[in-house]
């Protein structure tokens, strides 16, 4: 019996200290897309805060010191993460950039103290999007395009939207918000629209600089240990209009142009004509005058 009290001691010793404290959290991220782990804390200097990935330490924080991602430490000799990986120094969050397939796995948080040891999985799956799989949209300057999953949303659905990896639209619950980020609201500035029944997004008086890779990301509200996520992208292309003139008008105005220049140049070529017609016979005139002066003197001359 006293080894089990003792044993029993042991257990809640260290469950109380944090040693089994494990969570592990499902992180959905398309590929290219940013992620941030968060570690929903805030760092001292007296915590050591250190990140693995997939056993194999990638990030440190102890103090005022921190390292990214050596080559040793980190890389294996694949330089796997080199210059995408950022650390918040107040949180100890870890962000990587430009996602790819080979960044899926297990990301471990360890956060050590004086006192305990506190510990958090992050299991990131990255979504590798082809074109064939992207649901393309085209549409002209100007016009409104609708990207929707085609389902009614569920009440324990969170939709978020992203336009290139930023996070532009999101429905939780009866809650939604649109462009909180100052970088949203200075390119969707009041062209944006939610559906709340269905989750589509609507884009108002597009523009060319609204092309891009519009990815839905739907999770269930559950815990996150058991949430269900699906994504869905959407590829936008928006075209500048052309002049808005059909062949028949272009060729009618074409028309319309030509032929008065070419009747003024037709009237011009007459008058001309006319004009050199006259000058030849003025001088027919005068070469024959003076053939008869001539003649006239001959005689006279021939006379005497």
């Amino acid at each position: 019996m006293a080894i089990v009290a003792i044993l029993l001691f042991f257990f809640i010793f260290l469950f109380r200290h944090g040693f089994f404290c494990v969570d592990i959290v499902r992180v959905p991220v398309v590929e290219g897309d940013p992620v941030t782990l968060n570690t929903d804390v805030e760092t001292n200097q007296q915590e050591d805060i250190k990140w693995y990935f997939n056993d194999i330490r990638i990030a440190e924080i102890s103090g005022d010191f921190s390292d990214i991602c050596t080559d040793v430490q980190c890389n294996n000799g694949t330089e796997r993460f080199r210059d995408r990986l950022q650390l918040d120094h107040q949180t100890g969050s870890l962000t990587i950039t430009n996602t790819r397939t080979t960044d899926a796995g297990l990301y471990e948080l360890k956060i050590i103290s004086s006192s305990n040891i506190s510990e958090k999985t992050f299991n990131v799956t990255v979504f590798g999007v082809s074109a064939s799989e992207q649901d393309e949209n085209p549409v002209k300057e100007g016009e409104s395009v609708t990207l929707g999953p085609g389902l009614v949303r569920q009440p324990n659905e969170v939709m978020r939207w992203y336009y290139n990896g930023i996070l532009i639209a999101e429905i939780t619950g009866d809650q939604s918000e649109i462009c909180t980020d100052d970088q949203c609201k200075e390119r969707f500035r009041d062209r944006l629209k939610l559906d709340h029944q269905t989750g589509s997004l609507t884009i108002t008086n597009t523009r060319t600089t609204d092309s891009g890779l519009y990815t839905l990301k739907i999770s269930s509200s559950l815990h996150h240990s058991n949430r269900a996520t699906s994504v869905k992208s959407f590829g936008v292309t928006v075209t500048a209009p052309d002049s808005g003139l059909s062949s028949a008008a272009a060729a009618g105005i074409a028309v319309a142009v030509i032929l008065p220049l070419a009747a003024a140049a037709v009237a011009f070529g007459v008058i001309y004509y006319r004009k050199h017609q006259e000058r030849r016979e003025d001088s027919r005139r005068q070469h024959s005058g003076q053939m008869n002066q001539n003649d006239a003197l001959e005689t006279q001359e021939a006379s005497l």
